[in-house]
């Protein structure tokens, strides 16, 4: 049996490198929508949105929150440089719904602010709602993606 092509997989943040694996298949959340990669893709580069980002790893769906960044495809690699990163399994969703109460009080609170502190409002904001669905991804039945890539 042939065995399955795969990407090298990288994702890093600012703070410090989220990932670095093979991969048969990643969706970004790209600007202009959902975008699936597989091996052998054209080369491209493209903006991405806060979203989830899944991989199939090992015949594993593993899912990340990113809130924003870019993602360089090469017919055989997939680098992502985000804002950041967060795998589904570790995010907090109590924590979460909290973040996105402030964030939206914040924003109804900040109607006559500077446009900077309504914008800082509204991507935490986004993040929150990223965080909130991605975390709504997780498989149930303890299938829920890895954690040790």
């Amino acid at each position: 049996m042939a065995e399955k092509k795969k990407l090298k997989l990288d994702m890093v943040s600012p703070e410090r490198p989220v990932l670095s694996c093979e991969a048969e298949f990643v969706v970004l959340p790209a600007v202009g929508g959902e975008m699936g990669v597989l091996p052998g893709h054209a080369p491209f580069l493209v903006q991405l949105n806060a979203g989830g980002v899944r991989a199939t790893i090992n015949d594993d769906l593993v899912i990340f929150a990113v809130s924003g960044g870019f993602a360089e495809v090469e017919p055989d690699r997939v680098a992502l440089f985000v804002e950041t990163a967060e795998i589904a399994d570790a995010i907090d969703t109590e924590r979460a719904k909290q973040a996105l109460e402030r964030a939206k009080a914040q924003s109804a609170a900040g109607k006559g602010a500077d446009a900077m502190t309504l914008a800082e409002a509204e991507s935490a904001m986004r993040r929150a709602q990223v965080r909130l669905k991605v975390a709504g991804l997780r498989r149930p039945g303890g299938q829920r993606g890895r954690k040790d890539v």
